[in-house]
């Protein structure tokens, strides 16, 4: 190992330093935003709300109370939030095998499920449209009627659980179906890009796999209408919110799945210093800067975070290198032209 090569080394390990501290920075504001919605999706939740009133010969309102829940609380949590983050790192380890592309998927996700909380806690807030099992809940006072030409209010119920009372009046849109949605829904976006689903040769295999994630969400939405918590207008637009938010999470941070690298996360905001490293071996660099700004290939790779992924056959030594046929051997003669 001569000096020149000991030099670059040092200046290497010198920036991607300074490069890492400022890379962990530029990504602090997406998790602060992100925690603190999810922050405040959890304290929506310690709300009154409002509370719509409704009709006592509405037969829509007038099913059982579930004491237990198919898919408690719990196992919400397990099926949106925990399981994406367990399979996602599988995949990650199988395929990529990337600390960059952990992270970004890790941050989607949360990102997502924290926005579609949030939406979900101020309509359901707002709205406050009674649940199928409202009369159920508020145990209604003996002999109570609706006034002539008028609707009850809560103020007919005798139902001491508070809890239950203001739980009652949250049936728009579910919450279920758009959590479950939102992390499966990421996952299963993630599943495909990985798998390069749309990749014009048509693997049925593919589509399968990535449709278990989307199933399993659509299990829990259904487990709703049975357990009478909502009606099927709820489940179905708070499944279509948790889609549509793991959709415009997921793009933020990955490409297209019709694009030629779907597999792979966008480039760190922060580029790589190379332009101050000594001219030894220079030819790799100088070729990657010459890569167009809007080609993911000159700034994918990120060493601090062990991000060395597998690339297509087409890749960036491959493409940038001289080929045999361009190459000029000094040793070999030059072709003179013969009148």
């Amino acid at each position: 190992m001569n000096i020149f090569s000991i030099n670059y080394e040092h200046r290497r390990a010198q920036m991607d330093s300074g490069r890492r501290r400022r890379l962990i920075f530029s990504y602090a504001p997406d998790w602060i935003v992100t925690i603190a919605l999810s922050a405040l999706f959890l304290a929506l939740g310690n709300l009154p709300g409002f509370k719509r009133e409704f009709s006592l010969d509405d037969t829509t309102l007038h099913y059982p109370f579930a004491e237990h829940e198919r898919v408690p609380p719990v196992a919400l949590y397990m099926i949106c939030l925990v399981s994406p983050l367990i399979l996602q790192a599988i995949l990650n380890l199988l395929t990529v095998r990337s600390w960059w592309d952990l992270h970004t998927s890790y941050l989607g996700l949360i990102l997502g499920l924290g926005i579609t909380g949030t939406i979900t806690q101020f309509i359901k807030l707002t709205a406050g449209r009674p649940r199928p099992d409202l009369i159920a809940r508020c145990i209604p006072m003996t002999g109570a009627m609706d006034p002539p030409l008028g609707l009850s209010s809560v103020a007919i119920c005798t139902q001491t659980d508070t809890h239950i009372i203001d739980d009652g009046w949250r049936s728009f849109p579910s919450g279920h179906s758009s959590l479950s949605f939102a992390g499966m829904g990421f996952l299963s976006l993630y599943v495909a890009g990985k798998l390069h689903l749309f990749d014009r040769k048509g693997y049925a295999i593919k589509a399968w796999i990535t449709l278990v994630p989307l199933s399993s969400a659509a299990l829990v939405a259904v487990s709703r209408t049975m357990d009478n918590r909502h009606h099927w207008q709820d489940v179905l637009v708070g499944s279509a919110l948790g889609m549509v938010v793991a959709w415009f999470s997921y793009r933020q941070y990955y490409p297209a799945l019709s694009s030629e690298w779907p597999h792979r996360p966008y480039s760190p905001r922060i580029k790589r210093d190379e332009h101050m490293l000594p001219t030894f071996n220079r030819y790799s660099v100088e070729a990657e800067q010459s890569i167009p700004e809007n080609d993911d290939r000159s700034r994918y790779r990120d060493r601090e975070f062990s991000d060395e992924l597998e690339l297509p056959y087409h890749t960036l030594s491959r493409e940038l290198a001289p080929s045999n046929s361009q190459r000029k051997d000094p040793a070999e003669p030059q072709n003179s032209l013969v009148p």
